[in-house]
């Protein structure tokens, strides 16, 4: 179990609406007590209702908007 400092939880909304929802913790790779040892986790995904539950509970959250475009379809010519 990950304590509030560490775990950071995401939400991502794109140009679309869509929005995708993640999770980090920080861990460590020797001890607690060498700094030079911990590192964020790749984010792994959860659900919206986590999402609202951990930010209500006090949990650090980060909310990011991606503005890129949808791609162009180029159809290729015979």
């Amino acid at each position: 179990m990950h304590s509030k400092q560490t775990v950071t939880y995401i939400c991502e909304t794109y140009f679309s609406g869509n929005q995708y929802f993640y999770k980090k913790e920080l861990i460590t790779f020797d001890s607690w007590n060498n700094p030079s040892s911990l590192a964020w986790s790749t984010p792994r995904p959860i659900s919206e209702k986590t999402f609202k539950r951990r930010k209500k509970e006090g949990y650090k959250v980060i909310y990011t908007y991606n503005e890129k475009i949808p791609a162009k379809v180029i159809p290729f010519s015979k």
